[in-house]
This record gives C-alpha cells, structure tokens and sequence, in this order.
C-alpha cells in the first residue's frame, strides 16, 4: 500500500516551474467567448449547477431539469459570471456513459444561453461531451483531468473555447487517499505549465487557459491547504488561477466540519484565494462569494490607490 501510494506523475517542468515562479507575472485579463475580462483588479465568481443525482454537496437537488434551471435562475441573478455545468461528479460512483452525460448538460445549456448572457462553461472530461458542449454554447471547458482524452485541446481550439487546465495525480473518480509527492508545489505547477503548452500547441493562446491546482483532486487535506496559501506562486506563473474549494473535503478535515457546515470556511478560503491571486473562484454559495469578492475589491482598489497617492504619507504622519 504504502510503495502505491507513492506513484506520481513525473513531471519535467518542476525546474521551469520554479523559475517562472521566481518573476511575478500574474495575468491580467482572460477571454471567454467574445469578451475580454480585466482580472486585475476584480475576480470573477464562477456557480456551480451540477445536473448529477449524486453530487457530493447537493445530492442531486438540482438533478430534475426544473430544479436545476430554477437553481440557474437564483445563480444568475445573485451575480455570476460564468455558469459551470457538469453532468458527471469528480468522485468515485456509478457509471455515466457519454450519451447519458450529453443528456444532461447539453439541453442545459442551450437553455441557459436562451435565458441569459453569461458564460457557460462545461465541466467534462471527455472531448466529444466538450464538443456538443461548444456547439450548444459553451464557452469554457473544464476539464478536471488535465486533458488527459487527447481530442480535448483539438476540440477546443477548433470552437475557439477557454480551457481549465486542472492538476491531478491519477485521474478523475479514482480514488487517490493516500498522495505522495517529493516536491507538492513544484510538481503541480510544473504540470500546470506542461498543460498550457499543450493548449499552445494546438492555437489555444494564453489569454484562454486558465489554471486550477485542483485542490482535493489527489491531496491530503495538509496539501491542499499548502495549494491554497501557495496560490500567489501559482499565480505568477502567468496563467489566470481558478480556486475551486468550495465545500470541500480538506476544509471539513481541517476544522471536522460536515459538508453542510462549510459555508463559513468556503468563504474563507476564496477570500484569501482572492487577496494571493486567484481571478477565478468557482463556488456554490454565489450571492456570498460576490458580496466577498466585491469587498475584496473595494479594499484593495482603496490600498493601491493609497500606495500610488504622495498623499497617502502626509496622511499617515498626520495620525
């Protein structure tokens, strides 16, 4: 047991990693669809409405497609920007085959595009689930196993979609309990920036990709915690971050929460994913989330301003 759990993704890029990690040079806008995002300043809020009967928080609350377009309704108007749509969760249960996987979110997101102007990103694994996806309105696709199905990237680049490169140590409902790596921030970020020269390679440019650490997703709650203070260096790899700790496992190990007592502890971890560069936060508690995110905003908008007035020290000498 102990020799598997041992076995890791080797990683080339852990020394480029290291030394791109050195030069701050965090991304200040991401493409999505036609438009262009300033993330420099304002972090944008990411709502989860997963169309799976057994979806780790919801437990298919939102299964029922009235369900889940009244959950779309609520998430829109609290002030998403984006809509993340899976069909399939990340985590060990039944089988779902590709066509019951297009059966729930491609219907879905049509409706969603007819309804609404927001981004609708897909959270799939698989290159032909992508591509429905793309041609029903998809413009991201979120793919948590680190495009590990070879016709991703391709599918991608030809619909002209943003991508989420997401690091894991196997690959998604596997189960992974107990992760070993020799270097936690070099590996993941060295396979981070693997990912994103292979969107290169296919015309994906780097303003659409995006990066995920993919906290939970073959990491002790110890190491995903790591991840999370680390997103500052995960940032400066030159990528948009996207944080995705909502509700999640390591917080409730952390603090012994039951996974309907995370709310507190969610927001908490996107508020510092915020403040260390995350531009990205992927969250079930929407309404919270923008109401922390444009505090955030505000705060820090106020703290730059000062940094740059001469003012701001006759200010604090007067005090």
């Amino acid at each position: 047991m102990v020799a598997a759990s041992r076995q890791h993704i080797p990683v080339p890029e852990r020394a480029e990693a290291a030394e791109r990690a050195e030069a701050p040079q965090r991304a200040r806008r991401v493409d999505i669809g036609s438009r262009t995002f300033d993330i420099a300043a304002r972090a944008l809020v990411m709502g989860i409405c997963n169309r799976t009967p057994d979806s780790f928080f919801d437990q298919g609350a939102y299964f029922e497609f009235d369900s889940f377009l009244a959950r779309v309704d609520a998430i829109a108007g609290e002030g998403a920007d984006i809509i993340d749509v899976g069909g399939v969760k990340a985590g060990p249960g039944p089988e779902v085959g590709e066509q019951e996987e297009l059966d729930r979110v491609v219907p879905a997101i049509v409706e969603i595009r007819r309804r609404f102007d927001l981004c609708v990103s897909v959270d799939t694994w698989r290159a032909s689930v992508a591509r429905e996806a793309f041609a029903a309105g998809a413009v991201i696709g979120n793919d948590i196993s680190g495009f590990a199905d070879s016709a991703y990237l391709t599918e991608a680049a030809a619909a002209g979609a943003t991508v989420v490169a997401t690091h894991i140590r196997l690959r998604p409902r596997v189960p992974d309990p107990e992760p070993f790596y020799d270097d936690l921030l070099g590996e993941v970020g060295g396979f981070l920036l693997d990912r994103a020269r292979q969107a290169a390679g296919v015309g994906i440019p780097p303003e659409r990709v995006i990066i995920d650490a993919g906290l939970d997703l073959g990491k002790t709650a110890e190491q995903s915690l790591e991840l999370l203070r680390a997103s500052d260096r995960l940032a400066q790899l030159g990528y948009p971050l996207l944080l995705s700790a909502s509700n999640k496992r390591f917080l409730g190990d952390v603090l012994h929460l039951e996974i309907g007592e995370r709310r507190n502890a969610s927001l908490a971890a996107a508020a510092l994913g915020i403040t260390r560069g995350c531009r990205i936060v992927r969250a079930h508690d929407v309404a919270a989330t923008v109401k922390v995110r444009d505090a955030l905003e505000a705060v820090l908008s106020l703290r730059l301003d000062a940094d740059s007035d001469p003012r701001a020290g006759n200010l604090a000498a007067s005090r």
